[in-house]
């Protein structure tokens, strides 16, 4: 079997798009899967230890890195990825979708994902209107009514961004208040696209073919109430979640993937980096240390693979690969 891609990178944090980065600047051909960007820096309003950055938000960060990847020709997605499995040397990489993309190597690099309401309709309207990254996917409904479930710093950046592209959204959250922070708050509000249901929870996503209503419970009274909207934006936190990829790799008891300091686990061809490693410190200067090990050690596979020698990689150079 023939693979379509040279790296595969799983994820859209620091660690992710400093692999595909690295990747692509080797002239590997290089795809990046994600359910969303910026992974758990989303939740960081303000970096001040990434070297040679004084201030910066986490969300600036990873955008940063996420163009200069797709300046040096990798492919970016945005989907779930649900399977891999390895047919010879070519890894399987299938997506919530339905999509199925081939690769000879795969870095995962998935950090945390993104925690999920589980109520009924979510699953079916993924992509359909139901959405854990507002940064990517509010353009796509500017002017409509929608939904956003996020509560504290975590919906900062979430209700910003719907001030300015909706043309309404309910504001969804389990407390008296969405943030304590007065001067914030009073600034979404001026807008005036923002409406506060405070001690609710969505209980149901309903639509057709995509989403078209969610029913919010009120968690004091159990009132039920039905507000249209065309999408539903869901940013509660991220989780470790690997078990798709158990029968690949080794996994401590938190359920993090054992890789070597070269980004190694016990697949050959298969890599990891980032927060979903066992590795204790969870920085994004050492995700982004470490995402750029795992990219370097698969170009040095691929290139085994298609039958080339690597002389050198060491990047601030421009050594061939032949």
């Amino acid at each position: 079997m023939e693979a379509s891609y040279d790296v595969i990178v799983v994820g859209g944090g620091i660690a992710g798009f400093s692999a595909a980065l690295y990747a692509a600047r080797q002239k590997l051909k290089t795809l990046v899967i994600a359910k969303d960007i910026g992974g758990q820096l989303n939740m960081t309003t303000l970096v001040e230890n990434y070297p040679a950055i004084f201030k910066i938000s986490g969300p600036e960060l990873v955008s940063r890195v996420h163009q200069q990847a797709e300046h040096f020709g990798a492919e970016v997605i945005f989907d779930e990825v649900v399977d891999i499995k390895k047919d010879g040397n070519v890894f399987l990489v299938r997506t919530y979708g339905g999509d199925e993309y081939s690769a000879l190597s795969v870095i995962l690099a998935f950090g945390k994902t993104p925690k999920e309401l589980g109520v009924p309709g979510e699953a079916r309207f993924k992509n359909k209107g139901v959405s854990y990254c507002t940064i990517c996917d509010a353009p796509f409904f500017k002017g409509q009514d929608v939904a956003l479930v996020s509560w504290g710093d975590l919906a900062r950046e979430p209700a910003t961004i719907l001030s300015s592209t909706a043309n309404k959204f309910y504001w969804i959250f389990p407390g008296e208040r969405p943030i304590y922070d007065d001067e914030f708050m009073s600034s979404i509000m001026n807008v005036g696209k923002a409406v506060l249901v405070p001690n609710s929870e969505v209980v149901e996503i309903k639509g057709g073919t995509k989403v078209e209503a969610v029913v919010v419970k009120n968690r004091k009274s159990g009132e039920l109430q039905e507000l249209k909207v065309s999408a539903i934006f869901i940013e509660i936190g991220y989780v470790t979640k690997t078990d798709f990829v158990k029968h690949l790799v080794d996994l401590n008891e938190r359920g993090e993937i054992i890789a070597d300091w070269e980004g190694k686990t016990k697949t050959p061809g298969l890599f990891a980096a980032g927060d979903v490693i066992q590795y204790p410190y969870k920085q994004a200067v050492i995700a982004a240390a470490q995402g750029v090990a795992a990219a370097l050690s698969a170009t040095a596979y691929v290139m085994r693979m298609k039958g080339k020698t690597v002389h050198s990689l060491t990047d601030w150079r421009a050594e061939k690969l032949r």
